[in-house]
Order: structure tokens, then sequence, then C-alpha cells
């Protein structure tokens, strides 16, 4: 299951979008929906208006279909997503894991959120930094710049600056396994 995390649309991504995401993927995966999951499913369409499930009951069937199988859960771009969305996942993911003794979980993301990740999932994260060379960026600005379409615009001190400030300015990434 993966899910990638987009700036432009972080208000809608909430917890329980991000999660119910990843709960049709591993149900779309399976030969048979668990009556639980399709009962709740049903109660919350007779519910007033219709509607879907609340987080609380999107983590109870994410923990049902995970805690009998090995489950890998991704999620990149973990910095992207609004930060009362990044409490309310991070703790739907601990709980997740409770009751999940197989499944794994991986976060990609900025090293500016490490300290949310590690407290709210204290004890069960492991930091692994990841990242292009510098000298794999520049390769790859090159490479852009050479099939710009409209190479007149540029001179060549404003193509040294970009080869020289855009690999400068790139953080690193990390990705937090948590089990």
């Amino acid at each position: 299951m993966c899910f990638y995390l987009d700036f432009a649309a972080r208000k809608e991504q909430s917890a329980a979008s991000i999660l119910g995401s990843l709960l049709r993927q591993v149900v779309g995966g399976m030969e048979m929906v668990p009556e639980e999951i399709t009962r709740t499913f049903q109660e919350q369409k007779m519910a007033i208006g219709g509607r879907g499930p609340r987080l609380p009951d999107i983590v109870k069937m994410l923990q049902t279909v995970t805690s009998s199988l090995r489950a890998f859960v991704c999620i990149d771009a973990w910095d992207e997503c609004a930060a009362t969305h990044r409490v309310k996942l991070l703790n739907s993911l601990q709980q997740i894991l409770a009751t999940s003794p197989r499944t794994r979980i991986f976060i990609i993301g900025r090293p500016h959120v490490r300290a949310e990740i590690e407290k709210r999932l204290p004890g069960r994260v492991i930091c692994l930094p990841v990242g292009s060379s510098k000298d794999d960026i520049v390769e790859y600005l090159r490479l852009r710049l050479d099939e710009d379409e409209t190479p007149e615009a540029m001179d060549e001190s404003l193509e040294a600056e970009i080869l020289e400030k855009i690999p400068e300015k790139m953080s690193e990434m990390y990705v937090w396994k948590c089990d």
C-alpha cells in the first residue's frame, strides 16, 4: 500500500482520506472482503446523509485486514502533509502497528519532521538517510537544460547560477522504517 502526499492537496489529504486510500488498496487486492468491513460500510451508508467511515472506523478496518497478513505501507513526502493531519495520522499508524505485528511502515520525508515521527512512534523507528549526490543533481539539471526549447532565453551566467544554487538548496531526504 502506498500514498504520495501532495502539497497542493494538503487540505484534502486528511488522516481519514489517506488511510481510506490505503484501505481501498489492501481490500482491492483481497479475494474476499472481510465481513466486518462490509458491515461497517453498510452501517455508514444507512447513517443520516450516508456518510463515509470516520477515522476510528477506518483504523479498525485496517487493523482487521493487516492483523492477519504481512503488510507494507509506504507514505511518501511526509513533510508535505499538513501538521494537524500528521499528528492524527501518526497516532492512527501507532494503533495499527499495535495490533499488526507483521506490518511495516515506511515514511519518506525531510529532516524537519524526524522529531515528530520519533515522538509519536517511540521505540519503533529506524531512520535511514537517502538522496542523490550533488553530482547526480547537476547531471539531471544539465539534461533538462539541454532539452530547453528556447535556449536563447538563457545566458551562460544564468545556467551557471542554476547549476550552483539548486544542488546547494536540495535538502536531504530520510526514510523512517516503523515496525
